[in-house]
């Protein structure tokens, strides 16, 4: 038959809190419970209370794990197919935040119960497992004491809660954060560890504060005193989130100072609390009315939860007679309820007595929760753990041996030590399914939830198991060093100061920072250039001097116009072929200069449109050489109007000069000149369509890139060359007799043309893209139109207005 279980506490004091993490110390509550796994049961001694005047200190939500574990003993008393026959019992001692009492209490569980003996094995009883709490200071006298005995242990590894808070940060973008840690040396441990964890991931923290250590209640006034400026600082400080590493002993120093900073007249803090899995926002029996607002919001990773079936019905069962093994049920009762369970001493009181018959599910959750917590499921799983490698012992050895032999054998044969070996290789679901295991380091193979904590004005406590914070935390806070550089300024270190912190510079002109905090502005790629606010990077427009625009077709206009009228010059001249006006100056260079000028207006269409490469090749030799035609022909008429002139005079020896070959020989050697020139440009650097991303910055320029700038300037040198001395020979004519006055109009024509080219070049060097050509297109219409108009409009005037001027007597006779 399988023995009955027997429940015996050691103190009707509660244990206080803490985690099972992984491997370890099997955990029931926290730093103060130490739990052993018997084959029979043990007795207890009493051990001291906590007091606050007068008044019994514990932490209620800590029965719990005293539930848990109970329950967890219950069910496999009760499974046939673990470790039939044979019943389980334990024993717990509290230590009550003290190192000195983790000893006694680990010590008294090694001892044979009544004989409290150090160092000396003085009973035949071999302790199986402990469940302890993993507080540094606590496990670690636990550690060394148990140690000699071989007693199976667990060691927390806190490396994923770690990088867990380094991704959270992260993702809502707190880099300038508040460190709190518990001052000993595990604290410090963890002040060394996350302070290079935050450099390595681009964090910062704006201070550490060091939460100080307290075992009795009688110590919080004087901790309080040398610890209160800690709150000016954190006051001061930009941070908005605050990362706690700590115990509940500190979490309990924290509540006090938080409690008592309204009655000193001191802001609250208003902060998001990220806090790791050791803490439980759990209120000591004496804080059933503090608030505990300031924590609404908090984000914890807690230990891995489940709910067994059955618990919470064994919850409602509970009262205070439920067990008589049970020391901490009495206190737990009376503080929780306010009430006393003795009527005499409800009387001494002053206090209702308790009708046993109170409900757990309706106190708040700071003081008790009916959902089986993470501390208390991982006590859950720790029993079975031990359970299961029990069970696999007392399988291993009963083998080959005799069934009534077995219990004896397998159990009261066995070492601590050796259970060390089936722990670590265990494998088994749990009643909720979850699977429990260690890996090749003897770790637990468990991970942590992110819990948003929602504190309720009742004093009720919701547990939010979330990836990202609860809706009810209206607006994320901002918890950065200094306001974030928004996208078109980039941040610039400030002296002295950590990397969280720095100021903001605007982008420099052509760059752009489409991010946040952006370390440096970047150039924009050369299709693109920045917007106003220099956020973001917008494709350029292509430019070019296009016929569907409004300067395009105005231009296009002009030459149409222009073209049109030179043809009905050349058309008058050729009707008029043989009248004296026609034939005075030559009229087959009257013809070429037509033609020529025809052609000059015409060629303005070369530079209007899509730059190709015919175009691009055409459009300056073009230009040139027929220009230099029209100049060359100008220059052969004045040319011809002087040795004319000159011929007429008595004894002169110029007669012979004139003639048609002289002025032929003048108009064809000009123009050859610069066709050479243009066929040297052809042959060497040619133009050619190319692209300008940089003059303009938000247009990419198509045009012609003229291949040699000095050819270009070698062509319009030429020309203005051949303009310059055709003023001057027309000049010098200007006063010739009134058959040859045609000088005088060439004069002005001049004139202009040298004007327009004059201004041509600078306004050519200081445009930029389109207006570049439509600059030299107006140049060679303006001084086309020139020519055009001086030289021609006058005889077109008697030709057309004044034909009966148009005679050889009136005109050897009028003066113009």
């Amino acid at each position: 038959m399988r023995r009955s279980i027997n429940c015996t506490t050691s103190d009707d004091r509660l244990p206080i809190p803490h985690k099972f993490y992984q491997p370890g110390n099997l955990v029931i509550g926290g730093i103060v419970s130490q739990v052993l796994f018997l084959y029979d049961n043990l007795s207890f001694k009493e051990q001291p209370t906590q007091m606050l005047l007068g008044e019994p200190i514990s932490v209620p939500k800590n029965y719990q794990h005293v539930l848990a574990l109970a329950f967890a003993v219950k069910e496999i008393n009760e499974n046939p197919r673990i470790l039939p026959n044979i019943s389980l019992g334990f024993h717990i001692l509290n230590s009550y935040y003290a190192a000195r009492m983790t000893s006694k209490a680990t010590l008294n569980l090694l001892s044979t119960q009544h004989r409290f003996v150090p160092n000396f094995k003085c009973h035949n009883q071999n302790n199986m497992a402990l469940i302890g709490g993993c507080i540094s200071e606590i496990s670690a006298n636990m550690a060394i004491i148990s140690a000699s005995h071989k007693t199976p242990q667990m060691v927390p590894n806190e490396a994923q809660q770690y990088m867990g808070v380094v991704q959270l940060l992260q993702h809502f973008g707190w880099t300038w954060i508040g460190l709190f840690a518990v001052d000993d040396d595990k604290g410090n441990m963890f002040l060394q560890t996350m302070v290079q964890i935050l450099s390595q991931n681009r964090l910062c923290y704006a201070f550490i504060i060091g939460i100080p250590k307290w075992d009795y209640m009688d110590d919080m006034i004087e901790v309080m005193i040398q610890h209160w400026e800690s709150y000016g600082i954190v006051i001061k400080s930009k941070a908005n989130v605050y990362f706690v590493y700590g115990e509940p002993p500190s979490f309990q120093v924290l509540r006090v100072l938080l409690f008592l900073a309204p009655f000193l007249a001191l802001p609250p803090l208003g902060k998001v609390w990220i806090v790791t899995s050791h803490w439980d926002f759990a209120s000591l029996s004496v804080q059933k009315i503090w608030d505990m607002q300031t924590f609404h919001g908090s984000i914890s990773f807690t230990v891995h939860s489940n709910q067994p079936s059955g618990f919470q019905t064994f919850l409602q069962m509970v009262r205070p007679s439920w067990a008589k093994g049970d020391g901490f049920i009495k206190d737990f009762w009376e503080q929780t309820f306010n009430c006393s369970i003795k009527i005499s001493d409800a009387m001494d009181e002053n206090k209702e007595t308790c009708t046993g018959e109170e409900k757990l599910e309706t106190l708040p959750g700071t003081l008790f929760e009916m959902k089986m917590t993470g501390h208390s499921y991982n006590v859950y799983n720790a029993v079975y753990a031990v359970a299961h490698a029990l069970h696999a012992i007392y399988k291993s050895r009963s083998k080959h041996k005799r069934l009534a032999e077995r219990e004896e054998v397998a159990i009261q044969n066995m070492h601590p030590w050796q259970l060390h070996h089936f722990l670590s290789s265990i494998l088994f679901n749990n009643n909720v399914g979850d699977a429990v295991h260690f890996d090749v380091n003897g770790e637990l193979v468990t991970g942590f939830d992110i819990t948003n904590w929602l504190m309720v004005s009742n004093g009720s406590v919701i547990r939010v198991k979330v990836v990202f914070l609860h809706a009810s935390v209206q607006v994320l806070p901002l918890s950065v060093c200094n306001d974030n550089c928004y996208p078109g300024y980039s941040k610039k270190k400030k002296e002295g100061e950590k990397f969280c912190c720095y100021d903001c510079a605007p982008c420099p002109e052509g760059m752009i920072s489409h991010q946040r905090d952006m370390d440096a502005c970047v150039k924009c790629p050369e299709d693109r250039y920045p917007n106003k606010d220099q956020t973001q990077c917008i494709p350029r427009v292509l430019s070019y001097l296009s016929y569907k625009e409004s300067l395009g077709i105005i231009l296009t206009l002009l030459v149409i116009s222009f073209s049109l009228v030179t043809t009905l010059v050349l058309g008058i001249f050729l009707k008029h072929k043989d009248t004296p006006i026609v034939k005075a100056n030559n009229r087959n260079f009257t013809y070429i200069l037509l033609i020529a000028l025809l052609l000059c207006f015409l060629s303005t269409l070369l530079f209007i449109g899509q730059p190709g490469k015919a175009a691009c090749l055409l459009r300056q030799m073009l230009f040139g050489i027929v220009f230099s035609v029209a100049l060359s022909s100008i220059l052969a008429k004045t040319i011809t109007v002087v040795v004319a002139f000159m011929a007429t005079k008595p004894g002169s020896k110029m007669r012979k000069r004139v003639g048609k070959k002289l002025a032929n020989s003048i108009a064809l050697s000009c123009s050859l000149i610069q066709v050479g020139i243009c066929i040297v440009w052809l042959c060497t650097y040619p133009p050619f369509p190319d692209v300008d991303m940089h003059s303009l910055d938000r247009k990419i320029i198509l045009e012609c890139n003229e291949g040699s700038a000095s050819m270009f300037y070698c062509v319009l040198g030429y020309l203005g060359s051949l303009a310059v001395v055709s003023f001057m020979v027309a000049f010098l004519a200007r006063k010739l007799p009134d058959s040859f006055n045609e000088a005088k109009f060439i004069t002005f024509s001049m004139l202009v043309f040298c004007s327009v080219w004059l201004s041509f070049v600078p306004s050519y060097l200081s445009t930029r893209g389109k207006y570049v050509v439509a600059v030299e297109i107006f140049a060679i219409l303006s001084s086309s139109a020139g020519l055009l108009s001086f030289i021609f409009f006058p005889k077109c005037y008697i030709i057309v207005l004044r034909p009966e001027l148009n005679n050889r007597k009136l005109l050897i006779g009028r003066k113009i």
